[in-house]
C-alpha cells in the first residue's frame, strides 16, 4: 500500500501536467495552490525531487520494519496466579487489596487478553491494583479443541458466566464488569441478567452502521473470500482479520514504521513500541461460528442496535442494566467509529459517558493513557462499586 501510493505520485505529476488529473476530492482552494505550484515548477527538477522523497520514504520505512524485526525486546512478563479455567480460558487474579473492589476485565476475542497487561509499567490491571481495587482479568486464550466449533453463547454464558461467579466467590461480592472493544459487547448480556456491581465499557462497538455503514460495506466487500477461508478452516484467521483492521487506515504502518526508524533503540519509547506492535502481530483466529456472527449478525445486519441479537434465546436489551454504568468512547478511535460506541449512551438507563482524546489501543497502552483516563476511571470504579 505505501509502495503504491508513493510511487504513483510520480504517475499523478505526469498526468497533472496532460491536464487529466481528477481533482474532484479536493479542496478547491487547495488545488489551486497545488496547481499554480506545479505550472511554476521546473519539470524536471520536480520530477527528481518527487522521485528522491518517495525514495527516502520507502527508505525509512524498510528501515523501521529491519529496526522492529531485530529489536531485543521479548515480553516475559509473568502471569499472576490463575483463579479459575475452562479449556483455553482463562481468570488471572491480580491480588489486591482484600477489601478492595473486585473487577473483572473482559477483552476482546481478537487479540490477546495482555494488552491490559502489557508491561510491568503499561498495565492497566496493575494499576487498578496500585489504586487499592482488586482485579481480574479474563483471558480468552485461542479456540484449541474445546471451542473448535464455539458461538458466541459458548463463550458468553459457557465461559464469561462461570468466570464471573468464580470472581464473585473469590471476592465475596459482586464485581464491577468491565469490557474492552468486543469484550464490552460481550459483558452486556450479562449485566442484564447477573448481579454486578456495576458496568464499564471501553471503546465498545453496539451500532455497526452508525458511521453511515462505511465499515459494514468494507466488511461485505471482503465477505465472500471470509466465506471461503471460514468455510475451508473452519475458522478465521488473524491474517485476515489484520488485513481488514489494515484497511481501515491504509497507510497506518508506513508512519509507524517510519517513525519508529527516528527512536534510539534502547530508549523507553522503542521498547514501548515493539511490545505494543509484538502484542498486535499475537493476535488469535476467530471460530467459524463467532466469525460468521461478526460479519453477518453483527455488520451485516447490525443485530444489536436493532434489538436482533439474542444470547440464550433471549434479546440483548442495554436499557435492562440496572447497575450503574460507564461508556467511554475514545474520541480517536479509528477501529470502532465513536458513533457506534454512543448508541449505548442511549440505551443504558443509568449511564455516564467520558470522551478522552486517545485512540482505541491508546486508551489502554500510550503513555498518556494514565494521566488522561486510568486514574480518573479507578476513582469511578472505586466510588460506584461501593455505591
Amino acid at each position: 500500500m505505501a509502495l503504491s501510493v508513493w510511487l504513483s505520485s510520480l504517475a499523478a505529476l505526469r498526468l497533472s501536467r496532460s491536464g487529466s488529473l481528477n481533482w474532484r476530492h479536493t479542496d478547491r482552494a487547495e488545488t489551486t495552490t497545488l496547481q499554480e505550484g506545479l505550472a511554476r515548477a521546473d519539470p524536471e527538477a520536480l520530477a527528481r525531487a518527487l522521485g528522491a522523497e518517495a525514495a527516502t520514504r520507502i527508505g525509512r520505512f524498510l528501515e523501521g520494519i529491519e529496526g522492529y524485526r531485530s529489536h531485543p525486546y521479548r515480553r516475559r512478563l509473568a502471569d499472576p496466579p490463575v483463579l479459575w479455567q475452562a479449556g483455553t480460558t482463562r481468570v488471572l487474579a491480580f491480588g489486591g487489596d482484600p477489601a478492595g473492589a473486585p473487577v473483572l476485565l473482559v477483552p476482546s476475542l481478537i487479540n490477546r487478553a495482555y494488552i491490559l497487561n502489557l508491561t510491568a509499567q503499561r498495565s492497566f490491571a496493575r494499576y487498578l491494583r496500585e489504586r487499592g481495587l482488586r482485579p481480574y482479568l479474563l483471558d480468552w486464550g485461542a479456540p484449541g479443541a474445546d471451542e473448535r466449533e464455539f458461538e458466541l453463547d459458548d463463550y458468553i454464558l459457557g465461559r464469561l458466566a462461570p468466570a464471573l461467579e468464580a470472581v464473585r466467590r473469590d471476592a465475596g461480592r459482586p464485581a464491577v464488569l468491565a469490557g474492552y472493544c468486543m469484550g464490552g459487547t460481550m459483558v452486556l448480556p450479562l449485566a442484564t441478567r447477573r448481579d454486578v456491581a456495576a458496568l464499564v465499557l471501553l471503546a465498545t462497538p453496539w451500532d455497526f452502521w452508525a458511521d453511515g455503514r462505511h465499515q459494514a460495506r468494507l466488511i461485505a466487500a471482503h465477505l465472500p473470500g471470509l466465506t471461503a477461508l471460514i468455510d475451508g478452516l473452519g475458522q478465521l484467521p488473524p491474517d485476515a482479520l489484520q488485513a481488514m483492521f489494515a484497511a481501515l487506515d491504509p497507510l497506518l504502518a508506513a508512519r509507524k514504521f517510519s517513525a519508529f526508524a527516528e527512536l534510539a533503540p534502547a530508549s523507553a519509547a522503542a521498547r514501548n513500541f515493539v511490545a505494543l506492535e509484538d502484542w498486535l502481530n499475537d493476535a488469535v483466529p476467530l471460530t467459524g461460528p463467532v466469525a460468521r456472527a461478526c460479519l453477518e449478525d453483527w455488520y451485516g445486519a447490525n443485530a444489536p442496535a436493532r434489538g436482533n441479537w439474542r444470547v440464550g434465546g433471549e434479546p440483548v436489551r442495554p436499557e435492562r442494566v440496572t447497575c450503574p454504568a460507564l461508556n467511554v468512547v475514545p474520541a480517536r478511535d479509528r477501529i470502532v467509529p465513536p458513533a457506534s460506541a454512543e448508541a449505548l449512551s442511549e440505551a443504558l438507563p443509568d449511564v455516564e459517558t467520558w470522551r478522552p482524546p486517545l485512540g482505541h489501543i491508546g486508551m489502554m497502552a500510550s503513555p498518556r493513557a494514565k494521566r488522561l483516563l486510568w486514574r480518573k476511571l479507578a476513582d469511578w470504579i472505586s466510588a460506584h462499586a461501593t455505591a
